[in-house]
């Protein structure tokens, strides 16, 4: 059953993944000589600096001849993924409760090291760097 053309070209089956600001789109659709090939369509929100809303779109087009190694290269790295650092999400921006922080300035960063370990000198800024030693 076709479910609909779009740009010249027939959509034959097609599966939605929202995951936050990303939505993929997984679509079947066909070539001219009638075979099936797959596209996926990774659609992310973005907002204007005047605060109007777009969408940056990224399409990739898998043929079936591709598909066992592209099939068996995806499961390779994504087990690997979560071989290594396991199945949670351990990024802060992925947390529900993530607040945006705002880097420390030089007098916040020397008190926090002060207050971490008041044996040790306050550690200078990273801009504080002298190029007569090069």
């Amino acid at each position: 059953m076709k479910d609909q053309v779009h740009n010249g070209q027939e959509e034959i089956h097609s599966k939605v993944l929202r995951a936050g600001r990303r939505t993929y789109f997984f679509d079947v659709r066909a070539t001219k000589a009638d075979d099936y090939y797959l596209t996926i369509t990774e659609s992310k929100k973005h907002t204007n600096e005047n605060g109007n809303q777009f969408y940056k779109k990224h399409k990739i087009y898998l043929y079936k001849e591709d598909f066992e190694n592209f099939r068996d290269i995806l499961n390779e790295i994504t087990d690997f993924i979560v071989n290594e650092k396991g199945e949670e999400v351990i990024s802060e921006t992925h947390q529900s409760d993530f607040h945006q922080r705002s880097e420390p300035n030089e007098e916040q960063y020397e008190t926090a090291n002060a207050e971490n370990d008041s044996s040790k000198p306050a550690a200078k800024a990273f801009t504080d760097v002298s190029f007569d030693d090069i």
